[in-house]
């Protein structure tokens, strides 16, 4: 197991993570028409220079006329996840990394969600099983 924060292990050892229903894709749109009409069904969205960057369900954005090429699946990591806490982020992005699983973490107030390509959330949720289970085991030294 990677060397982490205290506050890494507390979460990771605590977390279950959970497979959320849906399938999702992230579009990005400057048009404040689409901005309006897609926004009641984001789950995520953020602004950044060259637009507004949402994360909507796959069936929605295929509506709107958005690429849906690349499925996306979330999973949430069901522990409190402070603002302040340290290695979380890596700690989860590693292992997947290390298990060759695109990971794209979007943190929030209560908790982290992890988008993974859709095919791939089951072997996800195994890995970061073992992660927390691993965790569980072993404390920092």
């Amino acid at each position: 197991m990677p060397d982490i924060a205290q506050s890494a292990y507390d979460m990771i050892s605590g977390m279950t993570p959970e497979p959320q229903p849906g399938v999702f894709v992230f579009i990005i749109t400057c048009n404040p028409a689409h901005i309006a009409a897609l926004a009641p069904h984001a789950i995520s969205t953020f602004r950044e220079a060259e637009g507004h960057s949402m994360i909507v369900p796959v069936d929605v954005a295929e509506q709107a006329g958005f690429d849906t090429a690349s499925p996306m699946a979330c999973i949430t990591l069901s522990v409190y996840s402070s603002l302040e806490g340290v290695g979380l982020t890596a700690a989860v992005s590693a292992a997947l990394g290390a298990e060759q699983i695109p990971c794209n973490m979007v943190a929030a107030f209560h908790h982290d969600h992890v988008f993974v390509p859709a095919e791939m959330c089951e072997r996800a949720v195994q890995v970061l099983t073992q992660l927390q289970e691993t965790s569980a085991q072993e404390p920092p030294q």
